[in-house]
């Protein structure tokens, strides 16, 4: 049976969305970036127009402002993405039970069935593109290929609102030439070591010697090749499926530098409690926890520890984080911002070894407030309730670690 997968990618998502929602920035350059006031002055994403000022997704917004004095920024609204991420979502699944996010933006759609062609998939790419023009306001471009590596190529070549279909029987013509770096996972550091093997395209790679790549890349080579060959026979998942969560993770850059012991520990409290509500919401309890620095001159610190029980309680998550930047940053002042994750996550309803000389009353006590506070805050809002360490800085109090928290995509090797 042929396989037929759709890689659906929404045209500059966040951007599009702002203007369609405000008409009299169409015409211009546009960008969605951080507040550069709040210190998170960077281009998360900009319209056709501003590409073709060289704007790069990434970049500050000073510098974006250099080639384009006239660049609108606006400030991202992700709750209005996220609902039209479901918009399309629900097209999707009018098509297929197997729908497979990759990020707000992306999907991957398996049409395979018996009697299905290769023909009637690019059929119903043309209609899903014009659907969620008509319906949503938004454009998309499309893939069509046998395997998700290939489909997720297709989406990109040809932008915006467009289908590009590369069935097996075009690889040698469409596919082996592309650069290398067009293949997914083909990160810039894995294509300057590919240059160093005098791979350039996906033909030389797909022809390249195992052993070669294997002493340079490991495991790793070999799948990037089978990737190269058009190989991939991943499944694109159910609409029903769950991605196992692996971790669970704040970060924030505060309004200013950390100078101070004091600063960290308000910082380190704001983002345990934002980390320890998600755990409990999810029904976790975690075993290890990391944290990371990132200094005034942009250079990332991190280390972790492993702890004596699982946890899911703003003040163990804090505490372990404290001792660990006390330890191993405090030397360090001033960070530009900081962030905290839990490891090792387990169900919290999983069996754990009671410390019949420790405190188990006084922790089942707290984690019970805790949820008290939870509820509070899903009711009325994540600053109905403070802790006064946070009331130190009036600048840091105004800090929302939860609604200001982005989730990013999991990424596809997960699991």
């Amino acid at each position: 049976m042929e396989r037929v997968i759709l890689h659906c990618d929404a045209n500059s998502f966040y951007a599009s969305v702002e203007c369609l929602y405000t008409p009299e920035i169409r015409e211009k350059p546009v960008a969605v970036s951080g507040d550069p006031q709040a210190r998170h002055g960077i281009i998360l994403t900009k319209n056709a127009i501003a590409k073709r000022y060289g704007i790069k997704t990434g970049e500050a917004i000073w510098q974006a402002k250099q080639k384009c004095p006239e660049l609108v920024c606006v400030p991202p609204d992700f709750p209005l993405y996220m609902r039209f991420s479901g918009k399309m979502r629900r097209i999707y699944e009018q098509y297929s039970s197997r729908v497979e996010s990759f990020g707000l933006d992306e999907a991957w759609i398996d049409l395979t069935q018996p009697g299905f062609t290769f023909a009637d998939g690019v059929r119903t790419a043309e209609e899903i593109r014009c659907r969620i023009r008509d319906e949503l306001g938004i454009t998309v471009s499309v893939g069509v290929a046998d395997n998700k590596i290939f489909a997720k190529l297709g989406s990109d070549l040809k932008k915006p609102d467009a289908v590009t279909a590369l069935p097996p029987q075009s690889y040698a013509q469409k596919i082996a030439p592309l650069p290398v770096g067009d293949l997914l996972y083909v990160g810039p550091a894995t294509r300057k070591k590919l240059f160093s093997l005098g791979i350039t395209t996906i033909g030389d790679l797909a022809a390249c010697e195992d052993s070669v790549l294997k002493s340079k890349f490991g495991k790793n080579g070999l799948l990037l090749k089978a990737y190269a060959c058009g190989l991939d026979r991943s499944p694109v998942m159910s609409i029903d499926h769950r991605t196992c969560v692996k971790s669970i993770g704040n970060s924030t850059t505060p309004p200013h530098d950390l100078q101070t012991p004091d600063d960290a520990r308000c910082i380190f409290y704001l983002l345990a409690e934002s980390v320890a509500a998600r755990l409990r919401q999810g029904g976790f309890r975690a075993r290890c926890v990391s944290i990371s620095a990132r200094t005034t001159t942009l250079i990332t610190r991190s280390c972790q520890t492993t702890l004596k029980r699982p946890t899911n309680l703003t003040g163990e998550l804090a505490q372990a984080a404290l001792s660990l930047f006390n330890a191993r940053f405090a030397s360090g002042f001033p960070y530009r911002s900081v962030g905290l994750s839990c490891h090792a996550l387990t169900a919290d309803d999983s069996p754990i070894q009671l410390d019949f000389t420790g405190d188990e009353a006084r922790r089942m006590h707290t984690e019970a407030l805790e949820r008290s506070i939870d509820d509070l805050r899903r009711r009325y809002g994540h600053q109905i309730i403070k802790r006064g360490v946070v009331l130190t800085d009036t600048g840091y109090a105004q800090i929302n670690p939860v609604e200001e928290h982005t989730i990013h995509p999991v990424p596809f090797f997960a699991g």
